[in-house]
Parts: C-alpha cells; structure tokens; sequence
C-alpha cells in the first residue's frame, strides 16, 4: 500500500499544521508535552470547543451530523498532527464510541438531544461495562435493569470507568433478561450521572493518578426513553461500538510522538563517546519497534479504508489494538531502559525522566482494557484464521 500522500492530501496536511500551531493554547501544549493532567477536563473540553468552532469538532462523523466531511486519509492525518503537536486526546467515550451508536441505532430525538452536546464539549461522557468478574467476559454481566412502567430500576456495579468523576453521562450495558442466552438479555442505557442513587469512587492507579473509577447504582432510575435500540438487543450495539473502540485504540499518532520522543532521548544520552543513538544494540532496538509500527500503520489504513466502504470494523481491529498496545508499551519501556536509574525518581512532575516513568506504569493498562489483549487472540483465531 502506497502511504505517500497526494498534493491536495499534503495541502491538507499543511492546514492542520499552521492551524494547530495557531490555535493550540501554549498551555494546554505545555501539560500535555509534560505529561500532566491536572486540568484534564478543562484542557479537553475547551481544545474540543476550539476544534468545533473550526468546524473540525467531529472528524469521522456525517456532515448530516455536523461531522466535517473528510475523507478517511484526513481524519488519519488530523489524527496523527494532533497527536504530534501534543495536542489533547478527543474524549473517545463521547464523540468516536457512543456517538455512532447513537447515529446508527438511535431514535431522531436521542440524536437531536445528544449528538449536538457531544459535538460542543457540553457533556462528558464515560464508559459503563465492565464489572467485578465482568471484564474480559462482557456477556456474564450483571447489573440489573428491571422494568417500571416507563423507567428501568437499575441495581449493580461498574468497575475501570474511565474518567468517570468527570462525567455528565454514562453509556451502560445492563441485565434485562437473566434467562436463555447471556448475549440475548443485555440492553444498551443512556444515564445521567446526577440521577440519584449513583456513587462514584475514583481508584488510585500505579502512577498515582486517580484515572478510573468503581461505580455503583442504587435503585438508579432511568427512563426507557433513554434505551438505544430494542431491548435485550444491546449486545449487538456493544459489538458496534468495541470494533470503533479497538480501532481507534491502535494510537499511531501517540506512538509516532513517543518514537520521537524516544530518539530525542537516546540523541541526548551518551555512552562511551556516543550517543545512546548512536549506539548499535540500542539503534537496533530503535528500528525494531519503528519497524513494527510502520507495519501497523499500513494494517491500520487498511481497516480504515474498509470502513470507508461502508463496512464497520471487523475482526482486523483485534489486530490493531493489540499490536497499537503493545508497540507503545514497548516505547514506554525503550524510555524507561534508556533513563536506567533516574526513572526510579518518578515522584515529581515535570521532568523527563518522571514523564516517562509514569507514562511507563500508566501504560501497562493497554493491554487490557478494550478487551485484554488475549481475548482479541481468541478473536483473531476463531474469526480470522477459523480455528
């Protein structure tokens, strides 16, 4: 596959350069390059506001829904100069995980209600799925929704929510049948965290941040308005939404910026008279990793080209998020093998070697959440090599 993009495709390119070097606030920049999110909600809300009032609030989405239009190599370019300008992340949960369920499967007043919010940053999303004994296994879920009249009185436990003290809604999958298959008794709920009898708990994470959250519901009552699609039919919607999810969770951009990172690194640090650059066992690591995610980068165009087809993500996005994880998780450690002993100091902020340090443990997570990495083998060989 040719990855050299075309005169209009480099104008583009160009574009989104000059405007993030306009347009990204110097301080946003900063705490991203270093590696701190103190202000995470904000910096994320008002870079999504900036990137909405361009017009570029929603990349992948329909014009008819506001989306911007472009072709599937822009939205890989703006993705990849973003995340090289250390600009920040896009809240995934909202705008490329539950906004096109709600495009595909929602009814017109949950998209007119919804998607605008979504588009402008006013409502922050989080992930409700996962749950003790529950992860890796969805389908054994729990959580109960039982029917009232026109609400459902939901009774349960989410674990690893991500952000989730932030947010202003959760995307839940809940038990509605407990007979016949577990697959068939799941339905997909739009919640609002400010409904009574919802607790949020943040857990602290290796790195000392407090990133994901335990979350419990008490007699939690939602209204059926707010159930996507049919009842005990969310389970294909989950599936719609995991295969965006996997794809986007591939992260070229974030490895592209950390290889960069990591070269700078290894260019600074000497070792008998060299650079650790210049070093032959590290530059052969070097190379083995950028190799690898060259070699991502072309599967990854290949799965988004597909769903430019018309086609969602199939299978191949169990490829890329296990080889995305990995591949920035070896980085992480590239960097930390490189720093050797400073990286013990990761206490404080600020500096390189505690930025890497954290990142490394922070990191460990990616294999895991998204589906662990062994369940995306055992999807691989059951749907893509037929074992």
């Amino acid at each position: 596959m040719d990855l050299d993009f075309n005169i209009d495709e480099q104008a583009f390119r160009d574009e989104v350069r000059k405007f993030l070097a306009a347009e990204l606030p110097d301080d946003i920049r900063d705490r991203m390059h270093r590696g701190d999110h103190s202000h995470i909600r904000t910096d994320i809300q008002q870079w999504q506001k900036i990137l909405h009032a361009k017009g570029w609030g929603a990349p992948a989405w329909p014009v008819a829904f506001g989306g911007t239009g472009w072709s599937k190599t822009q939205q890989y370019i703006f993705e990849n100069e973003c995340a090289l300008a250390d600009a920040p992340a896009q809240l995934a949960f909202g705008v490329k995980m539950v906004a096109p369920v709600i495009m595909r499967f929602g009814t017109p007043e949950q998209q007119q209600t919804f998607l605008p919010r979504i588009l402008a940053a006013d409502d922050w999303w989080c992930q409700g799925y996962s749950e003790p004994g529950s992860g890796s296994d969805l389908a054994s879920l729990k959580m109960k929704a039982e029917r009232d009249g026109d609400e459902y009185v939901l009774n349960g436990q989410k674990v690893w929510n991500t952000l989730g003290q932030y947010a202003d809604w959760i995307f839940c999958l809940v038990r509605t049948d407990a007979t016949g298959k577990p697959q068939k008794g799941i339905s997909f709920l739009l919640i609002d965290m400010k409904t009574p009898g919802i607790t949020v708990r943040p857990t602290r994470l290796l790195d000392g941040t407090f990133e994901v959250n335990e979350i419990w519901f008490d007699n939690v009552r939602v209204p059926v308005t707010n159930r996507i699609g049919e009842e005990n039919q969310g389970w294909t919607y989950a599936k719609f939404l995991l295969g965006h999810e996997r794809t986007n969770i591939a992260g070229i951009g974030a490895s592209k910026r950390e290889l960069r990172r990591l070269k700078q690194m290894a260019a600074s640090q000497p070792k008998d008279g060299v650079t650790m650059l210049q070093d032959p066992v590290f530059a052969t690591r070097i190379a083995q990793v950028e190799m690898e995610l060259r070699a991502l980068e072309i599967t990854n165009m290949r799965v988004i080209f597909a769903e430019a087809k018309k086609q969602a993500p199939g299978p191949e996005a169990s490829m890329l998020k296990i080889r995305g994880t990995e591949i920035l998780q070896r980085i992480s450690e590239l960097q930390v093998d490189l720093l050797g002993a400073d990286a013990l100091a990761h206490g404080g902020d600020g500096d390189e070697a505690a930025r890497s340090a954290k990142a490394y443990l922070n990191l460990r997570k990616l294999s895991i959440f998204g589906g662990s990495n062994e369940i995306q083998r055992n999807i691989i060989a059951h749907m893509i090599l037929g074992l």
